[in-house]
């Protein structure tokens, strides 16, 4: 059975205190929410931006009712090895309610900003396969060995190990990232709707585990739900661009919770089995709430 998470990072109203903003979000949330995420960047800019490994290790430990995660971390800002550790002490802590969002990164305006190479899109995608097979080595061997072409370890322990394991999450719309997916991940994520956005990558994904022979079946498939129902619908833009990602469109899922709902019974029924929840607004998340949650069918249909 489907559920849902929480994107943390929208709607936001203007002025608001971030950390006071998800606390409130949170405590709203009724229990078809499981999850709560937050973005990893570091600027857009001048607008105020927490980091988001240490908010999330913030909240977890106020709202042990949720799982956490990233939608996604950069492999670029964190030492794989690191990465591992820091995740294997937050799943302990946790008491098991961490998920390991990453990707492989592409705002290059903060990679300059705070010092860090921003090699070709090629390059990220290698690098963010190889973090993922040394943090895979750290949660499985010890010691573990590892040498690849951009990271190296040597006799590393990660120890205590994650009970339960932590999955890790891919989020990509991209061939090279998709296959990076195919070969490793044990979820994956993508934004709705399924037409135009979603079913491309999907079947993608599909077509690079039955290449490789990995069960298709084998990955848990999440889906971003950008939601947007305005009071009046009249004023319903349903599609938009994202500067981020040329020549791309991006849709809003709304003006009502009918079309809604009839978007995420249709992502359920091609096997996704999470959403996570962005909105523009808290007038929005509320509706939300009150008008799908009740009646969305979050099962396959048989």
């Amino acid at each position: 059975m489907a559920d849902f998470g929480i994107g943390l990072d929208f709607g936001i109203p203007q002025g608001a205190d971030r950390a006071e903003h998800y606390r409130s979000v949170l405590q709203m949330l009724p229990p078809e929410f499981s999850t709560a995420w937050i973005s990893d960047h570091l600027q857009f800019g001048d607008r105020a931006q927490l980091e988001g490994w240490t908010t999330v290790a913030f909240l977890a430990a106020e709202f042990p009712r949720y799982r956490f995660g990233h939608l996604v971390l950069s492999q670029s800002f964190r030492n794989p090895a690191l990465l591992a550790k820091m995740s294997a002490t937050l799943q302990h802590l946790s008491g098991g309610r961490f998920i390991l969002g990453i990707g492989a990164g592409w705002h290059a305006e903060e990679y300059g900003a705070y010092g860090y190479d921003y090699p070709s899109g090629g390059v990220r995608v290698a690098q963010l396969g190889e973090a993922i097979e040394v943090i895979q080595a750290l949660w499985t061997q010890s010691p573990a060995t590892y040498h690849g072409t951009y990271h190296h370890i040597d006799n590393a322990y990660c120890e205590p190990r994650p009970d339960p394991p932590i999955p890790i999450m891919v989020g990509t719309n991209g061939s090279k990232a998709l296959r990076v997916a195919a070969q490793l991940a044990d979820w994956w994520n993508w934004d709705a709707p399924w037409e135009g956005v979603y079913r491309e990558p999907y079947t993608k994904l599909r077509s690079h585990c039955d290449s490789i022979g990995r069960s298709f079946d084998d990955i848990v498939l999440t889906a971003g739900l950008p939601v947007n129902l305005p009071a009046d619908p009249s004023t319903f833009q349903p599609t938009f661009e994202h500067s981020f990602y040329p020549g791309q469109t991006f849709y809003d899922l709304g003006p009502t919770a009918v079309e809604v709902i009839a978007e995420v019974e249709r992502l359920v029924d091609f096997g996704v089995s999470h959403f996570q929840v962005a909105v523009p607004d808290m007038e929005t998340l509320e509706r939300f709430i009150k008008e799908v949650v009740p009646r969305v069918r979050l099962e396959p249909k048989t």
